[in-house]
């Protein structure tokens, strides 16, 4: 079982940047791929980021290449979400994923949650 408890969430205005971080507990981190999914109200959740174990391979969602970066540090078992270039469609709670066990980008495919960190974009 794994822990995940996201924070760096919050209020910033459009073209500024956000740094999320997930840290892991329990049987923990570098065993898993690591991901970001968000959600906006009424819609369904969307697939971001996503790392494998050792943090030698990336994956993105095509809204947010070149803008967000992902990274992991397993001897502490978080990984992050560098936010840049920060838009009004990036507005959603952004949860932390472990534990993929197919497709990245697939919800579907994750083991473990965590609560999500609310971000909002103001124009």
């Amino acid at each position: 079982q794994v822990q995940l408890v996201e924070s760096g969430g919050g209020l910033v205005q459009t073209g500024g940047s956000l740094r999320l971080s997930c840290a892991a507990s329990g049987r923990t981190g570098s065993t898993y791929a690591m991901g970001w999914f968000r959600r906006v109200p009424g819609k369904e959740r969307e697939f971001v980021a996503a790392i494998d174990r050792d943090g030698s391979s990336f994956h993105y969602a095509r809204s947010v290449k070149g803008r967000f970066t992902i990274s992991r540090d397993n001897a502490k078992n978080t990984v992050s979400l560098q936010m840049n270039s920060l838009n009004a469609e990036d507005t959603a709670i952004y949860s932390c994923a472990a534990g993929a066990l197919f497709s990245f980008s697939v919800e579907g495919s994750w083991r473990y949650w965590g609560q999500g960190t609310q971000v909002t974009v103001s124009a």
